[in-house]
């Protein structure tokens, strides 16, 4: 707070900051053709590298976590980020308008067709430090590789090395080989100090519960394991390799191993932040850099719209809490944002974080105020806060869209978002802000189709991976519900309320208020005994909830910002969880109309169940799963299933097409489908085998 009150104080003497964190040199490395799309005119595609650099004094800067222990000798924080553009080759084409995207993991989301017939411009660019799986040549940026941010290591005051604990974690991995430290897909980007095991810590556990409960923990004695590479040819200990562990013993697939070390040189992974705003800005408003070379996109921009999906949403949520929707001349950057999928703050701006990280046990993320407005976190102590604090008292907040699947309530810890902490009432929304929920759908949507749902025509086998680093098998056949069409219109309803100023459709989600949000477990939400599984599903601690986490008194929760010192957190206090409730046949209520689930084929869920490894019997992260209705009501009745079957509902394929189209026309008329899907929705169910 200390830090708002000083940009309050600069702002209203009205003083000018000397200096501007700025972008100084653009390289294009890469111009090629885009494929010719039907009613778009010709565009290119451009990749290549942005050089900038930043003054740790300046207070919109100053928050960055050891940007002080980054500079060079004159003073300066330099980056160098990667960029990707897609524009039509003849300025007349443009709209005026620029998507500008934040990679996820490095990778960045095709350009939409609607957006290049639209002629919009799209931008995407590196935010994210520690990605070493997409850093395999800084020399360049290209088309075909991962986004990348080159930054520079922190140091101490005198040119010393920078040391803290960190932990890793190895999860349902077997056999003699040895096993390297990951988050999510990516390496853990920090190496021990020391490869003596007997200055770190490996302990080998039996369980966990979502609640944090740990299970038959052993210590694993530092002559039993080797910072090395090893495999039945080469066996332990090994060759020396700091980022990889040998057992002696080898692995068990039913025990997770976490180990706790000393690491070096660490990153400001939150210059992220600001190289992130800083090349959003130059695309959008400068003409050429300092040498001369011309912004490719000079003067096509008069408005813009930051857009991530999952994690890189996170990064959007927390790249406007900490106030980088203001420029270093005071400007607002992009006049929207956009953060699709995603209901926490990215884990970015403190010492030794690991943004790849997706909310599994000690995971950061979910701390500090997760809400737009300002409201009190007494549940954990916390003073009244909200995300739009600091864009409210610059005047720089865009308007915002926000649209949820059910998975982010399951497996990523959404509701406190929109009910705070302790439940008690729906949480306010600005008027800047509309919030779209597509129920009983998981993370991103599924494949579409009705066929998708009809067991032996398209309905997957059960077995699919679980994402993230549980690594075990889902129970049910993967959700097909998809949010494409949805979408869509979020899309076309976002970009005319940035553009034109018309009003996009009212919010819609579950709320306490209208009695479709309650306590997460089966009674309070209504849920059915679903054929398959076992009756208490879900119960209470099946959803993962918020931990309360306590990193030390260097740690600041409110930002997401400083120095962690207790590896792994302790935990406090377990927060208690909601989520929508459910009609008679378990789909979810108080979502925004899509025609599958107005004209159910089954129950279609946002959690799944691991059938295997160490995460047996719990959430299978965010998958999604789904339980078909039976055919025929003998069918039903064989199976013990309380639902109605498709003939007892729809009677036929005739029946079942007017249910469709009533749930097309619902969905139409409240804005969340646009004719050419609708059509598109109908041709395709007519061509289904459903109760043909």
């Amino acid at each position: 707070m200390k830090h708002l009150a000083r940009v309050l104080l600069l702002t209203s003497l009205g003083l000018a900051w000397s200096a501007q964190a700025r972008v100084t040199r653009i390289v294009i490395d890469e111009v090629q053709p885009m494929p010719a799309l039907e009613g778009s005119a010709p565009y290119e595609q451009i990749a290549g590298r942005a050089f900038g650099e930043l003054d740790p004094k300046l207070p919109l800067n100053a928050i960055i976590q050891d940007i002080e222990l980054a500079k060079d000798a004159d003073g300066k924080a330099r980056y160098v980020a990667s960029f990707v553009i897609y524009k039509p080759t003849d300025a007349k084409a443009t709209s005026g308008l620029m998507w500008h995207d934040v990679p996820n993991r490095g990778r960045i989301f095709p350009m939409a067709a609607p957006e290049r017939k639209a002629g919009d411009v799209f931008l995407a660019s590196a935010w994210q430090g520690d990605n070493a799986g997409n850093t395999v040549n800084k020399a360049k940026g290209t088309l075909t590789q991962g986004q990348w941010l080159q930054l520079p290591t922190v140091r101490g005051p005198k040119g010393e090395p920078v040391t803290g604990e960190v932990f890793a974690r190895i999860v349902n991995r077997s056999g003699p080989a040895s096993q390297p430290l990951i988050v999510q897909t990516n390496p853990v980007p920090y190496k021990p100090q020391s490869l003596d095991t007997s200055k770190a810590r490996l302990v080998s556990r039996g369980g966990e519960t979502q609640n944090g409960e740990v299970i038959d923990e052993r210590v694993i004695p530092s002559t039993d394991w080797a910072w090395a590479k090893c495999d039945a040819a080469n066996p332990f200990p090994g060759t020396p390799d700091p980022t990889q562990i040998c057992l002696k013993a080898g692995f068990d697939a039913q025990r997770l191993y976490q180990v706790v070390f000393t690491a070096a040189d660490p990153l400001p992974l939150g210059m992220g932040f600001a190289a992130w705003r800083d090349v959003g800005e130059f695309f959008k408003t400068a003409k050429a850099d300092d040498t001369g070379t011309a912004n490719p996109v000079a003067g096509w921009v008069k408005h813009s719209i930051g857009r991530g999906v999952s994690q890189s949403g996170n990064f959007l949520r927390g790249w406007l809490h900490l106030g980088f929707n203001q420029s270093e001349r005071g400007a607002q950057v992009h006049d929207g944002l956009w953060p699709i999928i995603a209901g926490r703050r990215i884990a970015l701006n403190f010492r030794w974080a690991q943004s790849d990280g997706v909310l599994e046990l000690y995971q950061a993320g979910s701390e500090g105020p997760q809400w737009w407005l300002p409201h009190p976190d007494t549940v954990r102590g916390l003073p009244s806060a909200g995300i739009l604090d600091r864009c409210t008292a610059t005047k720089t907040c865009p308007k915002i869209v926000e649209h949820f699947g059910s998975a982010e309530v399951w497996a990523l810890k959404l509701t406190p978002e929109w009910v705070g902490t302790d439940g008690k009432a729906d949480l306010p929304l600005p008027p800047t802000v509309r919030r779209y929920y597509i129920a009983s759908s998981n993370h991103g949507g599924g494949a579409g189709g009705f066929d998708t749902s009809l067991p032996g025509v398209g309905l997957p086998k059960p077995g699919a991976l679980c994402p993230g680093n549980n690594f075990g098998n889902a129970v049910l056949p993967v959700n097909p519900v998809s949010h494409v069409a949805t979408v869509n219109a979020i899309r076309w309803h976002f970009r005319n309320w940035v553009s034109r100023g018309v009003e996009p459709p009212a919010s819609v989600y579950p709320r306490l208020s209208d009695g479709t949000l309650a306590r997460a477990n089966k009674t309070d939400l209504g849920y059915p005994s679903l054929p398959g599984l076992r009756p208490t599903l879900p119960e209470s601690d099946f959803i993962m909830p918020v931990l309360d986490y306590d990193m030390g008194p260097g740690f600041n929760a409110m930002d997401g910002s400083g120095v962690p010192t207790v590896n792994p957190p302790r935990i406090k206090q377990v927060l208690p969880m909601w989520a929508p409730k459910v009609d008679a046949d378990g789909n979810e209520l108080g979502g925004v109309p899509v025609p599958l689930l107005g004209a159910p084929l089954g129950t279609y869920l946002g959690w799944n169940v691991t059938a295997n490894g160490f995460h047996k019997d719990q959430i299978c992260n965010y998958i999604g799963g789904m339980v078909p209705f039976a055919r025929t009501a003998q069918e039903r009745a064989a199976n013990k299933d309380p639902r109605p079957s498709l003939e007892e509902r729809y009677g036929s394929h005739s029946g079942y097409m007017t249910a469709l189209r009533g749930a097309v026309d619902k969905a139409i008329k409240a804005g969340f489908l646009l004719p050419e899907d609708a059509q598109e929705l109908v041709n395709a169910a007519q061509n289904s085998q459903v109760l043909k």
